[in-house]
């Protein structure tokens, strides 16, 4: 430690000796030449051609040859060092470009890393010249400055003179091959994609070139000063096409995320040299998009096969139908079946159709707003209906009204099906209505496989978007349209009888529940005059509903008072309903997010902080609508075990709550590959980002908890 201090120490002496050396040089005259010699190197300033026509370019160079075991500097000298510069003197209507620097190399000296050149090299600048610019002979003059060093630096400069015809394109210069060569070496603008991203003190670069496969090493050279510890080995790894370089971060590198220009987005530029075999290095500029850890898997979604999509897709919708959040649509299709157990095979297999059509089609227009809300820059994402108090209360009634139907408040119809029970026309649109109604109630669940497969399906094209989408559609249907195809299954299912009226009056309990957890979403979201709205219009409901059910009893002219008044009622609900649309959620969500005794809410800002002290960090990503969420907090995330784990850990807990829409956690979602909820993320002291699975279980958590 002492003697890397003692370096530091000489190494910035010596520098700050050879800037002072400079400005007492840079202010005594210098004789134009052609030619420098030192001790060290000998410059010369030299032209590809004689002569140059208007209107066109021609290259010169700054031609240093040092001698062996001395350097000079790249434009990113590393950690010690000057770059060369050049202050031209031209002809009027000549400009010059900024200097094109040949690919460096690494250059250790003890504990420290300078990025540089050895032997010969030349610093090529292009030279315009206007189209207005009259013939005859000129000269160009540079003044040039560089820094040479071994175990000490020396600055040096000269002035230059050369003369330049302008008129008709002239014959080569002895320098003319040698530059061609150069120019020829220049590092070059990669054609192929580039990321990188920043985590707990590593910066992560993963490009894909087209020579991927023949990749032996690769180096980055950083234009930024102080983004990376130069003297740090750069593990590479390639994997799938893609070359990965890990590279600790230096003093300056949180800086990039945060670009000085408003609206800038955070980018990575460099050099990103690559040794490829039986090649020599090619140098590819950089300005990769500059992401969290987190971006990493969003990256790994976007890159997922389409083939791999469809079957998450689909896999997850099958899964979908065990989640709580379809329960009360699970009992109702039940009931279908068995209504329809006496009839013929023909008749199921038409309910199962109608069923699955009513799926697809609600899919296709859920995501058909899903994809016009996000091209209008809203943050929203799967379930973003549920985000809305209008919908929600629309969906209380629904399932009220519901549940009254099954327990014979009032029916529409003669035969019992949930379709039915809201349409009177016969059996197959009652199916089609259960599959809208299905994805609705669906939606506030994600199932395992999921989520993955709806992160990819939103970076696509709309028209694949919707293909994912209707996969999943598929899934959430096909156990359905099994059972409605298999071969005998009308006479394996329960007869109809009178026992059904009493197991139906029993099903329409969990569409209460249903209706009272939609409730309890609506009072997380608005305020106590919009919740007292809402529940005056949930007793009109069920007040039409009565009507509707005793007026078939009544003399004709109370029918049509009856269901006059009812009709009135359902208008009352509806004015309720829209009241909703300007409530404001904030004194809601600010009353239950405040900190609780082992979480607090979620920022971006707050997980920088965290991560930045080295903290490992559990993200739960919620919304009270999320039945799969409260699941998990109730059986998971609050046992006893799992609270002594996170704080065993020092595991800072952050709670992201997303039942009203938010763009900072929409975009933490997108950045991590997804686009809904539930959501687990684990952050390690050592810079990982785990994401755990949609189910948890104390196990499960304690078990990751405790592999920190």
């Amino acid at each position: 430690m002492y003697r890397g201090m003692m370096t530091t120490l000489l190494t910035h002496f010596r520098l700050a000796t050879a800037l002072l050396l400079a400005t007492l040089m840079g202010a005594l005259p210098a004789a134009a030449q052609t030619t420098f010699k030192s001790d060290q190197s000998k410059a010369e300033l030299v032209l590809d051609r004689t002569a140059v026509e208007p209107g066109e370019s021609l290259w010169v160079a700054l031609q240093l040859e040092i001698i062996p075991g001395w350097h000079t500097y790249w434009r990113t000298p590393g950690d010690s060092g000057l770059p060369a510069t050049i202050e031209w003197t031209l002809p009027e209507g000549v400009t010059a470009d900024a200097i094109q620097w040949p690919t460096p190399e690494r250059i250790p000296y003890d504990t420290l890393m300078n990025f540089g050149y050895h032997d010969t090299v030349q610093f090529l600048t292009e030279l315009r010249v206007g189209a207005d610019v009259p013939l005859g002979e000129s000269k160009v003059e540079a003044v040039a400055s560089w820094l040479v060093c071994a175990d000490i630096c020396i600055p040096q400069d000269a002035a230059f003179s050369v003369p330049i015809t302008v008129g008709p394109a002239g014959n080569d210069t002895a320098a003319s091959a040698s530059i061609a060569a150069t120019h020829a070496a220049l590092p070059q603008r990669a054609t192929w994609p580039a990321s990188a991203s920043l985590s707990d003190g590593v910066l992560q670069i993963t490009a894909r070139p087209e020579i991927a496969d023949k990749v032996t090493g690769a180096v980055f050279f950083p234009y930024d000063e102080g983004v990376i510890v130069n003297a740090a080995p750069q593990e590479m790894r390639i994997s799938g096409g893609e070359v990965r370089l890990s590279i600790p971060t230096g003093e300056k590198a949180a800086a990039l995320a945060t670009p000085a220009e408003p609206g800038a987005k955070p980018t990575l530029n460099g050099l990103l040299v690559v040794q490829a075999d039986g090649a020599n290095a090619i140098g590819y500029e950089i300005a990769a998009p500059l992401g969290t850890a987190a971006s990493a898997n969003a990256d790994a979604t976007a890159a997922m096969p389409l083939a791999v999509a469809l079957l998450l897709a689909f896999l997850g919708g099958i899964i979908l139908n065990v989640m709580p959040c379809v329960l009360p649509v699970l009992v109702m299709k039940a009931m279908s079946f068995i209504s329809r157990g006496a009839q013929d095979a023909g008749a199921l297999r038409r309910d199962g159709l109608a069923y699955t059509a009513g799926v697809m089609a609600a899919f296709a227009v859920l995501v058909a707003v899903l994809l016009a809300l996000r091209a209008g820059s809203s943050a929203v994402g799967w379930g973003f209906q549920l985000q809305s108090p209008p919908f929600v209360a629309t969906l209380a009634f629904i399932m009220l009204a519901l549940g009254l139907s099954l327990s014979g408040v009032f029916t529409i119809g003669g035969s019992f099906g949930m379709g039915q029970s809201l349409a009177s026309r016969g059996g197959m649109s009652g199916s089609f209505f259960t599959g809208l109604l299905a994805v609705v109630v669906a939606t506030p669940c994600t199932a395992p496989f999921m989520g993955a497969a709806l992160g990819f399906a939103l970076t696509q094209t709309p028209a694949m978007t919707i293909v994912i989408f209707e996969a999943l559609a598929l899934g959430l249907a096909f156990p359905y349209l099994v059972i409605s195809f298999a071969p005998g299954i009308a006479r394996r299912l329960p007869k109809p009888g009178v026992w059904m009226e009493r197991v139906k009056q029993v099903l329409a309990f969990p569409l209460y529940g249903a209706a009272a957890w939609l409730v309890w979403v609506l009072s997380q979201q608005v305020d106590a005059v919009g919740f007292a709205v809402a529940l005056s219009g949930l007793v009109f409901v069920g007040f039409a509903a009565w009507l509707w059910g005793t007026a078939p009893s009544a003399s004709p002219r109370g029918q049509m008072w009856a269901k006059a008044t009812a009709a009135a009622s359902i208008l009352i609900a509806v004015w309720a309903v829209a009241e909703l649309r300007g409530q404001s959620p904030a004194t809601a969500t600010a009353e239950r997010t405040a900190p609780a005794a082992n979480y607090e809410p979620y920022s971006e800002t707050r997980l920088a902080q965290l991560r930045a002290e080295g903290r490992p960090v559990f993200v739960n990503f919620t919304a009270a609508w999320c039945i799969s969420c409260l699941v998990n907090e109730r059986v998971a995330l609050s046992r006893p075990e799992v609270v002594a784990a996170l704080e065993g850990q020092n595991v800072a807990y952050l709670k992201g709550d997303w039942t009203n829409r938010n763009t900072e956690i929409a975009e933490a979602l997108h950045k991590l590959g997804r686009d809904g909820v539930p959501l687990y993320v684990l952050y390690s002291p050592q810079g990982e980002t785990k994401i755990l699975p949609q189910v948890l279980t104390p196990s499960l958590m304690v078990e990751a908890l405790n592999a920190l």
